[in-house]
């Protein structure tokens, strides 16, 4: 009842997204007309943050998510259904929507329910489900293209994870109330990075409201937080250099898809051992290693485009970058958890999503613009240079902001 849901909403999910700039182009659009369109689920899911942090404070995470997944199904019959390219945009900014807040729901229950001492484990499995269904979808649609030769095939199976999820929310038992939320009973202490002692209470339901949440909380989002949003830049960088990168080279399109895939079969592979080290190590051990090495992963890649084995070199360094981007599964969800406040959590999440998003959302246009301005390497060595300064903000405010439990010889 945890995980099982987000499996199903991720797994439509990323079976439907790689074919939205395909179905805009079946609809007359061109390349950028239907970049466009694909952009109205970025904005969709950064829209959505802070609407969903509302709502989860004020109706819980059931309700939460049962009502995203009745949205996401009207919007999926908006896509199959779309008699214009404009109804289409329009239904794909609600899907991003509803991903928003049924992301952020399942944050949330985390956040209030699962103790610090295994919390980024935790959080690392909630991650590693969305990226299973990302990682699984898009074999799904492949495979149903091929069987029904139309692109409303995926939709209608996007619709069908959303029905069974629904469902499953719905009839199944609420984990809200057979997990209650943590209690202060565990008997290891809760320690900064720093060393000094901090408090262990946990949140509450006090309600503050979002904005006044967001100012309360300025300091750490302003500079923790900007660290995040760092993270999600260079992890939404990586999906969009590398491909340019093999095309630049001049590969074809098979030998891109390779490399692009091989990158993001490490990145999986890893989600699960990120966990682990946040929770025996500390947070700064998963986010400065992934940091440094996207970084300079980056800043490497830029000097290699013009050498004679750049087709070597651009597979080498796609998977260090599948190997930074694996460690630093479950790093934003477990942060934001870490520093909520204890009054309205979920209020808290919202702000802190919506500025990891935006860091995620930037990063293309960054690179669109620093191409047009300069070249790609440039762009590459630029998001390198995002990583490092990431990798600094992380290793000064983490141990400041956030606690951790005391390590196994302290216990």
């Amino acid at each position: 009842m945890v995980y099982l849901p987000t499996i199903l909403f991720s797994l439509g999910e990323g079976a439907v997204i790689p074919l939205i700039p395909v179905i805009a182009a079946s609809m007359g659009a061109d390349v950028a007309l239907a970049a466009l369109v694909t952009s109205a689920l970025v904005v969709g899911q950064l829209g959505g943050n802070l609407p969903a942090g509302w709502a989860v404070a004020r109706v819980g995470e059931r309700v939460t998510m049962v009502v995203a997944g009745l949205v996401a199904i009207a919007a999926g019959v908006g896509m199959v259904l779309a008699p214009s390219l404009g109804v289409l945009a329009a239904s794909v900014f609600l899907l991003g929507f509803c991903a928003a807040a049924f992301g952020l729901a399942r944050h949330a229950f985390m956040t209030t329910r699962v103790p610090i001492d295994f919390r980024a484990r935790a959080l690392s499995l909630l991650g590693g489900s969305f990226r299973l269904g990302f990682f699984i979808g898009p074999f799904i649609a492949a495979g149903l293209l091929q069987l029904f030769g139309s692109e409303a095939a995926a939709i209608w199976f996007f619709l069908s994870c959303l029905v069974a999820m629904v469902l499953l929310v719905l009839l199944g038992p609420d984990p809200e109330k057979t997990i209650t939320a943590v209690a202060v009973t565990r008997t290891t202490p809760i320690i900064e990075d720093t060393g000094e002692a901090v408090s262990g209470s946990i949140p509450t339901v006090e309600r503050s409201g979002i904005f006044r949440t967001m100012w309360q909380q300025r300091g750490v989002l302003s500079r923790l937080g900007l660290a995040a949003a760092s993270l999600s830049a260079v992890r939404s960088a990586r999906q969009v250099v590398l491909p340019l990168w093999g095309l630049s080279l001049g590969l074809d399109a098979s030998t891109i898809a390779l490399v692009v895939g091989v990158s993001g079969a490490i990145d999986f592979a890893l989600f699960y051992a990120s966990g682990q080290v946040m929770d025996r190590f500390g947070r700064l051990w998963a986010a400065m290693p992934a940091m440094v090495l996207m970084g300079a992963g980056f800043l490497a890649l830029s000097f290699t485009h013009d050498l004679d084995d750049a087709a070597l070199w651009f597979g080498m360094f796609a998977a260090v970058l599948g190997v930074g981007n694996g460690l630093s599964s479950g790093i934003l969800l477990t942060l934001g958890a870490d520093v909520a406040p204890k009054q309205e959590p979920a209020a808290f999440l919202g702000s802190w999503r919506t500025l990891t998003d935006a860091g995620g959302a930037l990063a293309p246009l960054l690179i669109s613009a620093i191409i047009a301005l300069a070249s790609l390497p440039v762009a590459a060595a630029v998001m390198g240079a995002v990583g490092i300064v990431g990798a600094g903000g992380f290793l000064r405010w983490i141990p400041r902001f956030v606690p951790r439990a005391a390590p196994e010889s302290e216990k």
